[in-house]
């Protein structure tokens, strides 16, 4: 149909033009409401309202205001009091078997004290110079951790001297905690919708990203969530007078790694020590999950006895076979063991409430009835695990679902079971979602598996297959992420310190041939 020419009176592209600028406007205005009902919802801070507190507008803080803590700031402070407490809550029956992810609440967790142990015991001086870093962020953070050697010695070296600190002018929490503030402190962030937090965090932080901020969000976004272990880290960027690193990843990609194994490039940074700044219910259900499987995947590659440095090796190996940087000595080929030695009281903490609550694992040694035991770091105690393969095959059978799968496959293809006749297998005892299972106890099949000697060979080639492709795609991905100079920057400082120790251990080499 022909409209009169009284229709366009500025002819029909000037009609268009008017009609693009027209949209922009009204695109523009919509984003400027989007943006103050996300500051909003931060401030108030109701993510995992554990109380159901009434929501309440918070101005955005500069970097020398100190904010009241948050609801989701107050539940993480009420289980960070109690973790020490109740080490030895235990678990109610079956609470992995069918977990509700539904859960919006602390309140609706297992029991009142559930995941506690989670939470590490720092100073508060240092819990609320973290916690005002992520105040600096204006896109809703819904999990948060600090992690590495910025926030828990992974060596006994000497304090670093306060002109070469990386941090241009850090608070003085910090730099007493890292003895002099030598390390760059690295964040995982937790967030409900990807893309949004990148359009939001790109407005207000656009030189904390690489030439690929420029491709806008949803770009950001695929590139995070498309390659790689689904995390985008910023490296190098200076917040507060602090030094960090960030990686922001979708909750439900954190979920999904905690629970099935997918990848362990999330999972594996959890099972070691952490600082949880901002819980979330759901995450802390999951995680629980996840550092259980870690307790019994160590265990089926463990003997009848071993010690406890011996178990949180095998813990904290797990998410460093496969990994590139260790094949490439870009980290210290000692860094598992520095991390156990060093932070010996913090696995204690995280682990022994599950190895008590196990059946088939207990610890054997008289020490452990004194009052204070778990804080000595001297001491190295003692444990045994019954080696029944039924009880281990049931350990089999509650592995994560992802994870199991792999482990499934290599035996079949060692027991030569034919394909169809092993697919109907698995189908007859398939009883799970992704997250979930229901039978408790291992089938034939994992009985099986747990009898063989190579066990712990094979869980270790399945770690590898899960762990190696995830972290060649985020080592690939840094250089796009980051940028080639921070990347490279990167490398080098790894380089350099996987260099330093190689001399250590030629120095102490000589030594022990002189003597």
């Amino acid at each position: 149909m022909t409209l009169p020419p009284a229709a366009y009176p500025y002819g029909p592209f000037k009609s268009l033009l008017h009609s693009h600028r027209l949209l922009q406007s009204n695109i523009a205005s919509y984003r400027q409401s989007k943006l103050s009902y996300c500051r909003q919802f931060h401030s108030a801070s109701s993510l995992a309202d554990d109380q159901k507190q009434t929501t309440k507008q918070t101005p955005h803080p500069s970097p020398t205001t100190s904010l009241p803590p948050s609801a989701a700031d107050n539940a993480t402070d009420k289980a960070a009091e109690s973790s020490s407490q109740s080490s030895n809550t235990s678990l109610p029956p079956s609470w992995e078997d069918d977990p509700n992810w539904n859960i919006s609440t602390f309140d609706e967790l297992p029991h009142q004290k559930f995941g506690w142990n989670q939470h590490m015991d720092t100073n508060e001086e240092f819990k609320l110079a973290l916690r005002q870093i992520i105040r600096q962020f204006r896109a809703p953070i819904r999990y948060a951790f600090a992690y590495g050697s910025g926030v828990f010695p992974q060596t006994s070296s000497k304090p670093t001297p306060s002109s070469l600190s990386p941090h241009p002018h850090p608070p003085d929490a910090i730099v007493k905690w890292q003895q002099g503030g030598g390390k760059m402190i690295d964040f995982i962030f937790g967030v409900s919708f990807t893309q949004h937090w990148h359009s939001l965090n790109l407005g207000e932080h656009r030189d904390h990203y690489s030439i690929l901020g420029s491709l806008g969000s949803a770009f950001v976004s695929q590139v995070q969530d498309k390659w790689g272990a689904g995390v985008y880290f910023n490296p190098y960027v200076t917040v507060n007078g602090t030094l960090i690193k960030y990686g922001v990843v979708n909750l439900d990609t954190i979920r999904r790694d905690l629970s099935t194994w997918d990848t362990l490039y999330l999972a594996g940074r959890l099972q070691k020590p952490v600082k949880i700044i901002r819980d979330d219910p759901n995450m802390r259900l999951a995680n629980q999950i996840n550092l259980i499987s870690a307790v019994r995947t160590a265990l089926l590659m463990l003997g009848h006895q071993f010690t406890e440095t011996q178990l949180y090796t095998a813990i904290a190996g797990i998410s460093y076979m496969g990994d590139p940087r260790m094949r490439f000595r870009t980290e210290d080929p000692n860094k598992v063991s520095n991390i156990v030695k060093n932070q010996l009281p913090y696995f204690r903490q995280l682990y022994t409430p599950l190895v008590q609550d196990l059946p088939n694992v207990s610890f054997n040694d008289s020490r452990c009835t004194t009052d204070g035991w778990m804080q000595d770091p001297s001491c190295n105690y003692k444990l045994e695990q019954d080696m029944n393969p039924r009880k281990r095959g049931n350990m089999v059978r509650r592995l994560p679902a992802a994870f199991r799968a792999k482990l499934y496959f290599q035996y079949q293809s060692k027991f030569q079971i034919p394909r169809k006749e092993f697919d109907d297998m698995l189908e007859a005892s398939k009883d799970e979602d992704e997250t979930s299972f229901r039978k408790r106890e291992g089938s034939e099949f994992d009985r099986r598996i747990a009898a063989e000697d190579d066990l712990n060979e094979m869980v270790g080639r399945a770690i590898k297959k899960t762990v190696e492709w995830p972290s060649v795609g985020q080592t690939l991905k840094g250089p796009f992420t980051a940028g080639l100079s921070r990347s490279w920057k990167y490398y080098s400082e790894k380089r350099a310190k996987s260099k330093e120790v190689k001399k250590e251990e030629a120095t102490g080499d000589d030594v022990k041939k002189k003597e």
